[in-house]
């Protein structure tokens, strides 16, 4: 079997590395950072825990089918728990809905009881429209690989399936023709956000993230998301997988056109007959194979698309219980179009009264006990760079400290008050985050779903260059765990067909 060498052990990096084992291939992950888990990471101090990337994990069934396929069951390897209620809403009328983690019709009645008029029919006929879409588009977009505007027609299995998906209406059209309620177009509007993404620009298909949260539920993994990260590691181990952590990939090697090795740290040479790269995708093809026209070329492609939003973190460790507090919290602004135009307009700036999103889950493993809470904060930010082109210095001395306090402030004035609470806090701006994962700007998802074609524009998960592949949320077909382990999946379907072609 082959040689594979994995450039990066995020999740989809681990994932792919297991899948790719368990069918014979000699497996090396190579980890640039001293830990593994990429973006799917934790901080502790004090007793206290907190998830520094994905706070919500949805459609475990992606993950199940890996367990499975590589040794064993999910729910044997982490404790998997439902989340119920999982989500509170709060918006500038002061309107509150506490939605349940699980059954469309139970949350379109939450959305009625809290909201009125039409709220609860009319979001049943949004995750109508959302679950049609989903059946339209998960085996041949989401679970297979990428053929540019060729999937697109893939899809219209008949005439009826391209109205459904409509790609060329935007989210925020599909939500104002679907809505009499501002408030619900505003809760749709988050969901481009899932995907680093502008609602007036994301396209309508991504009501299948709500579709897909309701009905497959929200789930918490005891001790934190981040623990997925270790079963992900012992998965590997047990599969025989090299996994070597502090060895960064400076060049991917090529001979007579195809993939020969990488090197590392600048100094040591690996052969590899398969290179699956794990890394936001204008770093393999802008810097790590730039040798290469054919990745120069694949380069000068994400060049001219939009970049995905980045966030700014407050991980906040809290003395006292807060009242009406559910595991996952939204505060919604009074113009969330303004914040849009801060993060993504080319006068970046952070935003002045973003959407504030918090994670406190009631977990005994995350806290040192029942009287204290550990809270995430994000809001959705510009990109870090030198504050041209639609970014933001973040590294200007005092600029976090103050922006932190900012929103803490911010969040006082809608209603909820921890600031004489506060044991102590850490912020992570989008700065540290392009430092500690190399995400150009500490963009989260790579590129943003902006545009009707931004799809089908992302990197597939096979190179325009033999024996090398993508994985991962910078590549087909997106960011957030679930279609991270579908891009594995496609990865390890796609090296096993080229390898049956070869032999």
């Amino acid at each position: 079997m082959s040689r594979v060498v994995v450039i990066g052990a995020g999740a989809g990096g681990l994932a792919a590395a297991a899948r790719l084992a368990v069918k014979g291939h000699r497996v090396t992950v190579l980890e640039q950072a001293p830990a593994f888990g990429g973006k799917l990471a934790r901080f502790e101090r004090d007793g206290f825990v907190f998830d520094t990337g994905p706070s919500l994990f949805t459609l475990p069934a992606v993950y199940r089918d890996l367990f499975l396929k590589t040794g064993g069951p999910l729910e044997e390897a982490v404790d998997l728990q439902a989340v119920d209620p999982s989500f509170a809403y709060h918006w500038a009328d002061s309107s509150t809905a506490v939605l349940p983690g699980v059954n469309p019709a139970r949350c379109a009645d939450a959305l009625g009881d809290a909201l009125g008029g039409q709220a609860a029919a009319q979001w049943r006929a949004l995750i109508q429209r959302g679950g049609a879409m989903w059946q339209v588009t998960r085996e041949p977009f989401l679970q297979s690989p990428l053929a540019g505007w060729r999937t697109l027609m893939g899809l219209a299995r008949n005439a009826s399936d391209i109205t459904t998906v409509a790609p060329f209406t935007t989210l925020r059209s599909l939500g104002t023709s679907t809505f009499a309620d501002p408030r619900l177009v505003t809760l749709l509007d988050r969901y481009a956000t899932y995907s680093g993404s502008d609602p007036r620009r994301a396209p309508a298909v991504l009501a299948t993230i709500p579709y897909m949260e309701q009905t497959f539920g929200a789930w918490h993994i005891g001790g934190g998301l981040s623990r997925l990260a270790d079963a992900l590691v012992l998965r590997c181990q047990e599969r025989g997988v090299d996994l070597r952590a502090g060895s960064p990939v400076t060049r991917i090697g090529l001979r007579d056109g195809r993939i020969a090795g990488v090197e590392v740290d600048g100094t040591q040479w690996l052969d590899a007959d398969i290179v699956v790269a794990n890394a936001d995708a204008s770093q393999v093809y802008g810097r790590l194979a730039a040798a290469d026209p054919r990745a120069r070329s694949a380069a000068r492609a994400l060049e001219r698309t939009t970049p995905s939003l980045a966030g700014f973190v407050i991980l906040a460790a809290v003395r006292g219980a807060t009242p009406g507090l559910q595991h996952h919290n939204v505060w919604f602004p009074a113009d969330y179009d303004a914040e849009f135009d801060q993060v993504f307009g080319r006068q970046a700036q952070p935003v002045a009264d973003p959407a504030i999103y918090a994670c406190t889950p009631a977990d005994p493993q995350m806290r040192p006990d029942a009287g204290h809470e550990s809270w995430f904060i994000l809001v959705n930010a510009p990109r870090h760079g030198d504050g041209s082109s639609g970014t933001v210095d973040w590294d200007v001395p005092g600029r976090a400290d103050a922006y932190a306090r900012h929103l803490l402030d911010l969040l006082a004035a809608r209603g909820t008050d921890i600031r004489d609470r506060i044991l102590w806090t850490q912020v992570r701006t989008p700065a540290d985050l392009e430092r500690m994962a190399r995400a150009p700007g500490g963009s989260i998802y790579g590129t943003s779903s902006n545009g009707p074609r931004a799809a089908f524009q992302r990197p597939a998960n096979q190179s325009p260059i033999p024996g090398l592949y993508l994985v991962g949320g910078s590549s087909h077909p997106g960011g957030g765990l679930p279609l991270v382990g579908m891009s594995a999946e496609i990865v390890a379907g796609l090296i096993g067909r080229a390898r049956a072609q070869d032999g």
